[in-house]
């Protein structure tokens, strides 16, 4: 249905009449539209009727036409019949029911005040919204006209109020009974379904820099190369390529990506990773919104699971969260927007976020490792996240450091990174590798805090930076790769520090 356009209603409805109640003239509360959109969506798939019908009663549709249109799905689908326009007309026309609800004109009328069964439950919400108005409307005139009535009783009145109010409080109950047992599960389930270890989308199991359920936020200064790793998984995800940053990317269906901020510029990037042979798949596969959206995600927190939804999207990458967000500082709004998140992502649908640091002094080192204070916002972006990576450096530089500040499980690098800015693609400079260092050393080998010192470049690296490579070093022990040579204790400047070592045979390999 056209933006801004009404829809021509040809169903007969004398129930339209405004009532007079008490010497005002009142329309019971209604939207029509609302009713249209809902059933319009049930002919589009029926399994819609099944979301629905948890929602709904057959009384809660205001048009008389449309409680018998209701009634015919809930038939159609008890068959396991289609419930499009045309089966629709069939099942009423034999029931001798078709030309009562306007004929089949208005049931195709009805099927195009929704898009693919877009917004089902949306809409029920609202025809139920009114429909409680109704009833309760109902309710006051009844006790009304008793309390006004010649020779009432106060008892009776009572006891009048509070069956009606027992009613609407059953009513109540009924018709939310589907929002509150949809995802509910029992204890046991809860935990015995779920998996024992992290389905990474990005990494391996054990070190995901992406977890499938939980969102991944890749933040970082302007112009070092955020961006570039997006598109780069984005390909991955869409199957067009394997790994980034050395780490495989498992496949998916279809990705959604908003391009917020500079779509322009972000569809000429796109050009240096895509090529004439990737038409179909990018055209099948991969959707782009263009520009802001039409309402904050902190203002409609379901907006985004929307999205996902009308097109079939299982990622969706937000570039960036200061655009589809009013305001980052306020707690609020970052309460809001993790509601978004966790919405899109109950439904199943895989999450990457692009956002921006704080502000830096000129005196902070571009190799000093950030911490999550350094995220901009409300801390309820990041506390809402599943994992954290964040890029370092000075905008166009070659080379970044990208660094896990939330994990899944296991840390991942800190890895320097090598942006190829011509081609748009990015890779691990290698020569920080632990291994690689280790291998350089020969027979001297490395303690952890040299170690430390060569990968963030600081001269007295932090307690927590030497912990980190005491980590990967002993990894590199438990895999093989290296041997520990466990060093001596001594007093104040005495002693011997433990040393790691590349094993032989890999020294050997390299040579």
């Amino acid at each position: 249905m056209p933006q801004g356009t009404t829809p021509q209603w040809q169903a007969p409805s004398a129930d339209l009449t405004p009532v007079d109640t008490f010497g005002m003239q009142s329309t019971p509360s209604h939207d029509v539209e609302a009713e249209a959109a809902v059933l319009g969506a049930c002919m589009y798939q029926a399994a819609v009727i099944d979301e629905v019908r948890q929602a709904l009663e057959p009384g809660d549709f205001y048009r008389p036409a449309h409680t018998t249109i209701w009634h015919a799905l809930l038939e159609l689908r008890q068959q396991g019949a289609p419930a499009d326009p045309i089966a629709l007309a069939h099942h009423l026309r034999s029931h001798g029911d078709l030309a009562r609800v306007g004929g089949a004109p208005y049931l195709h009328t009805l099927a195009s005040a929704a898009v693919a069964g877009s917004g089902a439950e949306y809409y029920a919400d609202i025809v139920r919204h009114h429909a409680d108005l109704r009833m309760l409307q109902s309710t006051a005139i009844r006790v009304l006209q008793g309390a006004t009535a010649p020779g009432a009783d106060p008892a009776e009145v009572r006891s009048l109020l509070a069956t009606s109010l027992s009613e609407a409080a059953d009513r109540a109950r009924r018709s939310s009974a589907g929002r509150l047992q949809r995802y509910a599960v029992d204890g046991w389930s809860f935990v015995a379904d779920t998996q024992a270890t992290t389905e990474p989308v990005w990494g391996t199991p054990g070190k995901a820099a992406w977890a499938s359920g939980e969102s991944l936020m890749l933040v970082g200064p302007p112009g070092v190369g955020k961006s570039t790793i997006a598109q780069q998984i984005v390909l991955a995800r869409l199957g067009l390529i394997a790994q980034v940053l050395d780490m495989p990317v498992r496949e998916g269906e279809k990705v959604l990506y908003i391009a917020a901020d500079r779509p322009s510029q972000l569809a000429r990037a796109f050009t240096r990773v895509v090529h004439q042979a990737d038409r179909d798949v990018l055209r099948r596969r991969l959707v782009f919104w263009s520009g802001p959206l039409p309402a904050s995600l902190n203002t409609e927190p379901q907006l985004l699971a929307e999205l996902a939804a009308e097109h079939g999207a299982d990622t969706v990458v937000i570039d960036s969260l200061k655009d589809v967000v009013g305001k980052l500082t306020d707690d609020e709004a970052g309460l809001a927007y993790n509601n978004a998140r966790q919405q899109l992502l109950r439904d199943g649908v895989e999450l990457l976020e692009l956002h921006h640091q704080r502000k830096q002094g000129p005196d902070v080192s571009r190799t000093q490792r950030p911490v999550l204070d350094q995220v901009y916002g409300s801390a309820w972006y990041t506390a809402g996240a599943g994992s954290v990576l964040f890029l370092s450096g000075a905008a166009g530089d070659p080379v970044v450091h990208l660094h896990h500040l939330k994990t899944v499980d296991d840390e991942i690098g800190p890895l320097p990174v090598i942006h190829d800015h011509p081609r748009g693609t990015s890779r691990v400079d290698t020569s920080l590798d632990p291994l690689t260092l280790l291998r350089q050393t020969g027979s001297g080998g490395l303690t952890a805090r040299e170690l430390s010192t060569q990968i963030t470049g600081e001269n007295k690296p932090s307690t927590a930076d030497i912990a980190r490579a005491r980590r990967r070093l002993e990894a590199l022990t438990k895999s093989g790769h290296a041997i520990q040579e466990t060093g001596a204790g001594g007093g104040t400047g005495g002693g011997q520090a433990t040393r790691w070592k590349a094993t032989s045979r890999h020294i050997t390999a390299v040579s």
